[in-house]
C-alpha cells in the first residue's frame, strides 16, 4: 500500500480506526476475500462515523482515486450476498 487513507483530522482516534478498518476490509475483499458479515460490520462502524451520504460519497471517491478499489461494488456485493458468504474477486 503506497497511498494514504482519506480521513478527517477532526475525528477521534477511535473514529479513525473504524474508518481505516473499513478501508482495509474493502482492500481484503479485492485481494484475498473477506467474510460478508465482517465486511458489513466494518461498514456499519464506518457509517457511525460518517452518517452523511454526501460525506460518504466524498470519502469513498477519495479512497477509490488513491487505491483503485471501488467501495460501492464491494458493499453492493455484500448486501446482495448470503450470511456466511466470502466476498472476493470483485471486479475493479
Amino acid at each position: 500500500m503506497d497511498y494514504n487513507y482519506p480521513i478527517r483530522h477532526d475525528w477521534s482516534t477511535a473514529e479513525i480506526i473504524a474508518v481505516a478498518a473499513f478501508y482495509e476490509a474493502v482492500e481484503k475483499a479485492y485481494e484475498s476475500g473477506i467474510q460478508r458479515e465482517r465486511l458489513m460490520e466494518s461498514y456499519r462502524d464506518f457509517k457511525k462515523v460518517v452518517p452523511s451520504m454526501a460525506e460518504e460519497k466524498t470519502l469513498l471517491k477519495e479512497f477509490e482515486e488513491a487505491s483503485g478499489y471501488v467501495c460501492y461494488r464491494v458493499i453492493k456485493a455484500a448486501k446482495e450476498g448470503m450470511d456466511n458468504e466470502l466476498i472476493k474477486g470483485v471486479q475493479r
